[in-house]
């Protein structure tokens, strides 16, 4: 028995020898990596590089925790996990360092984002959900300081609905083991500051979800210190007020150095299983980092650290102190520790080579080919040879290089005359290049899978004499119960959503009906609301995420701009997050209840898509269509539709509206008449006025800014009536100047125009409270008539005198 347990206990130690060796070699590897990618900057084969240096041994603690099934919300400096866990290469993170355009190469985001924004494959090169519990998650990094918190509190929030509604873990197995996944975040001290961050500290609090929040101290934001950063310059001392204290539940709150390998190590395994087990949030503080190049590439750290904080840095890395310890305790020779490293080194240096060689031979083709092109052109244009010369010299020509050269030749020959075969061989060689670069560094910023809204079938309503007419309100309210008892995995949130159905009741019931956990109250907080069902739609779950109001959602534009709408693009179509964002607009009082910021939505949201129904009706085909895709959304109501009546369709849960397919409400020959909305009902009441004066408009709802008109439709209704009025509840240069970009660029409606296009807006100014305040700050009536008649008279004015 006692040799039995004597060489028991040799092995374990042994083991254990050899895993602190793997995790020192892992640290030192991601080390050299960063030195040499801070290099690669510096010589010009690299744009910009941001690295991980001095959070190595924390990340190496923090990979041992993380399990299958698992989810990461991190930002850029987290790539010590990546090569801990085996998500990313040496070799991979170079080249994305090189932005080599490739998903092999570079499966973060196939060169489209810079260096250090990771992710992994949620989805096959279908588009089809892969299965999360077999995997390492890692949901795709942002730039933009906190961006990454509210997405983290949703995709922790997915675990609690997994493990409060057992039925549903059981349905979507692929995404869940009962809720046991941890959802993991990283951030920075300093982007601490930031508002998303204690928003989202708050809500999980408040939900009791399983997130854990690794915040890497270095007590600098680039050049600024934490005394301009942080109150008592101390986040453990502002973050003590959360921790959950008797039978009053918040996070728990852990401090550990960043250089100490042993306590990290416990105080993962500690945080890990209160997160996995208690669904309690947990915060690691860690303190004491160090970054030894700086911020970035863009400047040296020396310029703003005094001589004793550098000496301080030099004295507590990380790597240095866990190499003192490893000799410290005899885990490792100063031999072996010399042999590792220097096989390190090594490793590293063939990784970067590999990747550089790699990237390179993918841009040598076209290179050559275009060369013996243009040589050939040369040979009959004697002018071009300069440009062969000049692309000849380039010292690492990339594809922009190639293409600058070849249209130049191909302009210096268009002004000798010359027009030759070899001239348009290269013309082809050029517009081929231009394709195959527009899809290389442009798809996937929608969905391409079978799934997208295109490929959803439309249904229309069906309705009977029979057909019962309800408010709008009821109409939503039938919609969603219908898609409640259709979707389990379907939930609802947001502020009054749960007890009282919104603030319109369009859920009302539905909590009694189908419980707590699938519509629920939130807080006030718009921003960590949109993160909420960002985070469960990555996860399997469909969420409608509801904003109060539109003019609320400006909180929120952040996160769908620079997350939501750039997730497929910035994957390549590897991760998605089709969540529905709800909100109603256009009409109600004041300054900050009736704005209708759309054109400022369009130009922030390229990759979601925006519906804005006139009715509840359009709007219930809608989600019904949107819950069948795999896109997300917003989804704007009209304020003052939900007490209009309408009838209620008999096939409820199962017809359709297509998105950007427009509707011709009313037939006419004189002026195209084109808006959304609760505009809708303002022109209809404006149209039957100009009727009495014999003036004939075409009314067009476009239903959808985002797509728009797919078809055409507009166009096909201007070949008729020569003449156009848009119709727009936006300030002057809104969402009219995209929809006039649309119209007359886009699908070429200047052809068919006699006269000018008119645009009637809202006023510069914000809409002012009371009746009369919105009649005169926002289009109305009357407004309408008098554009659509001025234009007629401008057409006819014999016919049309003056009005």
């Amino acid at each position: 028995m006692t040799s039995t347990s004597h060489d028991s206990e040799q092995f374990t130690i042994q083991e254990f020898k050899k895993q602190v060796l793997e995790d020192y070699k892992i640290a030192f590897e991601s080390r050299q990596a960063s030195l040499l990618g801070r290099k690669e900057v510096l010589t010009g084969k690299a744009k910009f590089g941001i690295f991980g240096d001095g959070k190595e041994v924390a990340q190496v603690a923090m990979a041992k925790v993380f399990q299958k099934g698992d989810f990461r919300s991190g930002y850029y400096r987290d790539q010590t996990f990546m090569f801990a866990k085996g998500l990313n290469t040496i070799q991979q993170f170079f080249a994305q360092l090189y932005a080599h355009p490739d998903i092999e190469a570079d499966p973060n985001s196939a060169g489209r984002s810079m260096n250090g924004h990771f992710s992994s494959f949620l989805l096959d090169e279908n588009g089809q959900w892969l299965n999360q519990t077999e995997r390492y998650n890692v949901s795709a990094d942002i730039s933009p300081t906190a961006g990454q918190m509210p997405r983290l509190l949703g995709l922790a929030y997915a675990s609690k609905m997994y493990r409060q509604l057992p039925a549903l873990s059981e349905q979507f197995q692929q995404f869940s083991h009962n809720g046991n996944e941890i959802a993991f975040g990283t951030i920075g001290n300093a982007s601490t500051s930031e508002g998303g961050f204690w928003e989202v500290i708050n809500a999980a609090g408040v939900l009791q979800v399983p997130l854990l929040m690794s915040i890497w101290d270095d007590e600098y934001g680039i050049s600024v210190p934490a005394k301009y950063q942080t109150t008592k310059e101390n986040l453990s001392d502002l973050l003590s007020g959360f921790v959950s204290s008797g039978d009053k539940k918040g996070i728990e709150l852990i401090r550990v150095k960043g250089w100490d390998y042993p306590e990290l190590c416990s105080a993962y395994e500690k945080a890990a299983h209160i997160c996995r087990n208690e669904h309690t949030p947990v915060v690691i503080h860690v303190v004491e980092m160090t970054q030894p190049q700086g911020h970035s590439t863009s400047g040296s750290h020396e310029r703003y650290k005094s001589k004793e904080r550098l000496e301080w840095e030099n004295e507590f890395d990380c790597i240095l102190k866990m190499k003192h310890w490893m000799l410290d305790n005899q885990l490792a020779s100063v031999e072996e520790l010399k042999e590792l490293e220097e096989n390190a080194i090594q490793f590293v240096k063939e990784s970067k080579d590999a990747a550089w060689n790699a990237f390179t031979a993918s841009l040598r083709s076209d290179n050559d080919k275009a060369i013996a092109l243009l040589q050939s052109l040369a040979d009959v244009c004697p002018p071009v040879a300069g440009v062969v010369h000049q692309l000849k010299s380039e010292k690492n020509p990339g594809r922009k290089e190639v293409i600058t050269a070849v249209h130049k030749a191909l302009k210096v020959s268009k002004l000798q005359g010359k027009n030759t075969v070899e001239h348009t061989t290269l013309h082809r060689f050029y517009t081929q290049m231009i394709e195959e670069n527009n899809v290389r560094y442009g798809s996937h910023l929608y969905s391409q899978s079978s799934l997208n809204v295109s490929q959803i079938p439309a249904i229309p309503p069906r309705f009977n004499d029979q057909s019962p007419k309800l408010d709008g309100r009821e109409i939503l309210q039938a919609c969603f119960d219908a898609n409640l008892s259709k979707y389990d995995n379907l939930i609802a949130f947001g502020e009054d959503v749960g007890k009282i159905g919104d603030v319109n009741q369009g859920f009302a019931g539905l909590q009694d009906k189908y419980g707590e956990h699938r519509i629920t109250d939130t807080g006030i907080r718009e921003l960590s609301i949109v993160g909420q069902g960002i985070g469960c739609a990555m996860r399997g779950l469909r969420p409608i995420a509801e904003i109060q109001y539109l003019d609320y959602l400006l909180y929120a534009l952040q996160i769908m701009s620079d997350d939501i709408a750039t997730l497929q693009y910035r994957t390549a179509g590897r991760q998605k997050s089709p969540v529905i964002i709800r909100t109603r607009g256009h009409r109600l009082e004041g300054i900050w209840h009736s704005g209708s910021p759309m054109g400022m939505i369009l130009h922030a949201v390229r990759g979601m898509y925006v519906c804005v129904p006139r009715n509840m009706t359009v709007a219930a085909g809608m989600y019904n269509l949107l819950l069948q895709s795999d896109e997300p959304a917003l989804v704007v109501e009209c304020l003052n539709g939900y007490r209009l009546k309408e009838r209620l369709p008999e096939n409820m849960d199962t017809f359709t509206v297509p998105l950007g397919i427009p509707e011709v409400l009313n037939q006419g020959n004189d002026i195209t008449l084109l808006t959304y909305g609760s505009c809708v009902r303002i022109a209809q009441e404006a149209i039957e006025q100009l009727h009495a004066f014999d003036i004939s408009v075409e009314l067009i709802d476009a239903q959808t800014l985002l797509p728009f008109d797919v078809h055409h439709v507009v166009v096909a209704s201007l070949k008729k009536t020569h003449k156009m009025v848009i119709l727009d509840e936006d300030v002057p240069g809104g969402a009219s100047a995209f929809l006039l970009q649309q119209v007359l660029e886009k699908q070429g409606g200047f052809r068919y125009l006699d006269a000018a296009p008119v645009t009637i807006t809202s006023k510069a100014h914000r809409p002012a409270y009371g009746t009369d305040g919105d009649y005169f700050s926002k289009p109305n009536v009357e407004d309408v008539f008098n554009a659509c008649y001025h234009m007629m008279h401008e057409y006819m004015p014999e016919k049309f005198p003056t009005f």
